[in-house]
């Protein structure tokens, strides 16, 4: 039986995931723990793999962000949720909240772990912390 060498035996072994092979989706990079000042602009990010390329949502366990132009949020083509201004008060509803992302395609769809996002008051203008680093 021939043997091939080393390097031409690990061109042949099969990769995980052929290029050519659907394969569903998994969170790459979950969203991490935020505290902001109300205000602010804030990021919870988040990224997916698959094939086809997942759509991704980012939004509160109950309520999913929508692309809505009014809004002070916006899902970002990375799958990051973009918040142009916390929002901390009575006359809207607040940001604060446990968020997840959420990335589908046709073979499944996966959800990230929890992002907790806390107005703090006491913050300076411009500071925030990421949490769990």
């Amino acid at each position: 039986v021939p043997r091939l060498p080393p390097l031409q035996l690990q061109q042949q072994l099969p990769l995980s995931h052929p290029p050519t092979q659907d394969f569903p989706p998994r969170i790459v990079e979950h969203p991490s723990d935020l505290i902001v000042s109300k205000g602010e602009a804030a990021t919870l990010n988040c990224k997916a793999e698959g094939r086809p390329t997942p759509t991704t949502e980012g939004g509160e366990r109950v309520e999913t962000v929508k692309d809505d132009p009014c809004s002070h949020r916006m899902l970002l083509p990375t799958g990051s949720l973009f918040f142009l201004r916390i929002v901390h008060g009575r006359k809207s509803r607040p940001d604060e909240g446990v968020y997840v992302c959420v990335a589908r395609n046709y073979l499944g769809e996966t959800v990230s772990h929890n992002a907790s996002l806390e107005v703090d008051f006491f913050f300076s203008p411009g500071v925030f912390f990421l949490l769990g680093l």
